[in-house]
């Protein structure tokens, strides 16, 4: 006991006191921040993995949101395509389609068709089920479950995507309801849809050993479309998970719902992937603190041969550690912690960097797609050039009138062929180029016996006004009131301020037979009406100038077009439009509802 006491005493130096003492502090310190770093440092990795999985299946849903809009653009044109409107008008009237109909249909479905690898084919039904083309006799009622038929009926035109193709789980149907334009949107029969699933195939899936993403589309009934998962998918995605086991690997699950098709885009992804940057996290930690304490340790026995300054140095060493944690500091070359502090701070900068690149060159890659899908679209430079060439053929004939001529038929093509999303408003001045253009050929045809007269008062010329407004009416006026004159007749087209603030009346005028007075009264009350008129061409043309007006400027309580005409006088129709303004927001809105 004796021996063991003089050792304890001979131990219980200054020195071994202060590098005890340190030593516990810098152990218990080490460990504090270890702690804290470790649990930070963790939580924003994991955080961030989360994130990017979410963004990652976000970007992947918005690729599938382009498929699914190429398909539901295509056939919502070809439902709309005017021919195809007509034979359906013809067969919901009870007649038959003859052979040649038959082959017109097939050749307009085919060249839809082609603008799209992901369809396969298109199927047209008239209301009652029956099918047009392809050309048999089977009914829709067997091709698709009555369910989707009655949900098309209830979307009234808007694509209803009924998921795999219950003959063939290669492909996957849509179905929409076909409106009747001239028929006041009426049921006139379907369209069916079928589409390639491997249209809808995701590529960007990760193969690493351990790390097997899984990616699977999925209908409105949780039944694939594509997957590259082989096991029980039910199992998978019972309830709400937003984790799931499988084979004794944790995955995370992130969903994104297409608003659309319904459609569900299922990504798991396994935790070893959001945890695999907190094992080298730990294991820096755990080297630092190492390295910091055998430095510390160190140091502390070179302070403790300085019984008269280690207090000191080591305040001073720990504030200048204090200070200069956020930037270099050549008085604190010497310590690792700082070094390596630095380093770190320096990688994750590098690391930020890096992902904010990432990001930019995906959002770039995504812009490109959109670009490119929004190009792929039917250019009808092919007339222009055709014109064209018609026009350097008769200047080298020396034909100037008839050059002439064809310059203004090539801009009148132009003007009414333009992109109508792009150019769905235009003003009025653009409007009345274009009727000078048509007046200039009709005068080609009917010479001397029709004058034109366009009259604008200079404040109206900028206001905007739905494109293609007054030609009709003009058209209307020169088909049902000049041409039947023998004597010169004069069309007159001009603005003027109406009697509600705001707005600005448009009068075309003509010099022609009149209308008899109950017959204009009933187009009067068929355009209020926004019925058909029972008058072809004329009384049409009118109702479908006033629903345009109607749609387009749907917040207005706007007056209806009105007809005044003088039997043996002329005729006059007249509408009213406001001075500022369009809603083509509103107005594509209610489109999609109709």
């Amino acid at each position: 006991m004796v021996i063991i006491k003089d050792r304890l005493k001979k131990l219980n130096t200054l020195r071994n006191q202060i590098l005890s003492v340190y030593l516990v502090v810098m152990l218990f310190v080490l460990a504090i921040v270890s702690f804290f770093v470790y649990n930070q440092v963790s939580t924003l990795v994991k955080s961030h993995a989360e994130k990017q999985i979410k963004q990652t299946a976000i970007e992947a849903n918005g690729r599938m949101e382009t498929l699914y809009k190429q398909v539901d653009t295509l056939s919502s044109q070809l439902v709309t395509n005017e021919t195809i409107q007509q034979q359906l008008l013809s067969t919901a009237k009870g007649n038959h389609l003859n052979f040649s109909e038959k082959q017109t249909i097939a050749r307009i479905i085919g060249n839809y068709q082609v603008y799209s690898d992901g369809i396969q084919s298109f199927e047209l039904y008239s209301a009652d089920g029956n099918r047009i083309y392809p050309f048999d006799d089977k009914h829709l009622s067997d091709r698709i479950d009555r369910k989707w038929i009655e949900k098309a009926d209830a979307y009234k035109g808007k694509a209803v995507w009924a998921g795999k193709d219950p003959y063939n789980g290669d492909f996957s149907l849509s179905i929409r309801r076909v409106s009747l334009l001239d028929r006041s949107f009426a049921k006139g029969g379907y369209l069916v849809t079928r589409i390639y699933n491997s249209y809808f195939q995701v590529n960007n899936i990760d193969h690493r050993e351990g790390h097997r993403e899984f990616m699977m589309l999925l209908d409105q009934s949780s039944t694939p479309i594509t997957s590259n998962y082989k096991g029980n998918i039910e199992g998978v995605l019972e309830g709400k998970k937003q984790s799931v086991t499988i084979d004794g690997t944790d995955y995370l699950v992130v969903k994104e719902r297409s608003k659309l098709t319904g459609w569900t885009l299922v990504i798991l992804m396994p935790m070893t992937l959001l945890v695999e940057g907190v094992s080298v996290v730990r294991a820096s930690i755990l080297l630092s603190g190492g390295i910091g304490l055998v430095i510390f340790l160190i140091s502390s026995f070179f302070l403790s041969d300085f019984i008269t300054k280690p207090i000191h140095k080591l305040t001073t060493t720990m504030k200048s550690a204090e200070l200069d944690q956020l930037k270099r500091s050549p008085e604190m070359f010497s310590s690792i912690e700082i070094i390596e502090l630095n380093h770190t701070y320096n990688r994750m900068a590098e690391d930020i960097n890096h992902l904010i690149q990432e990001v930019y060159e995906k959002e770039l890659l995504r812009s490109r797609t959109e670009l490119k899908a929004l190009q792929a679209q039917m250019d009808p430079h092919f007339l222009y050039n055709t014109l064209n060439a018609l026009y350097w053929s008769l200047v080298e004939r020396e034909e100037e009138d008839l050059a002439e001529l064809v310059v203004s038929m090539s801009n009148l093509f132009r003007y009414t062929i333009r992109n109508s999303e792009e150019d769905e408003w235009v003003r009025i001045r653009d409007e009345m180029e274009q009727i000078e253009r048509y007046l200039q050929l009709i005068q080609m045809r009917l010479g001397d016996r029709m004058i034109g007269d366009i009259s604008v008062e200079p404040q109206h010329l900028d206001c905007r006004i739905p494109r293609l407004t007054i030609q009709p009416l003009v058209e209307n006026a020169i088909v049902h009131g000049i041409e039947n004159k023998t004597e010169q007749g004069r069309v007159v087209v001009k603005t003027m301020n109406a009697e509600t603030p705001g707005h600005i009346k448009i009068m075309v005028q003509d010099n022609g037979k009149g209308i008899d007075p109950k017959k204009a009264e009933i187009i009067n009350r068929t355009v209020k009406n926004k019925g058909i008129s029972s008058f072809k061409g004329q009384g049409r043309a009118l109702s479908n100038v006033n629903k345009r007006l109607h749609l387009y400027y749907e917040k207005m309580d706007l007056p209806d077009l009105q007809v005044e005409s003088t039997p043996g006088a002329g005729t006059s129709v007249t509408i009213e439009i406001p001075a500022e303004g369009g809603y083509k927001d509103d107005v594509q809105d209610n489109f999609d509802r109709g």
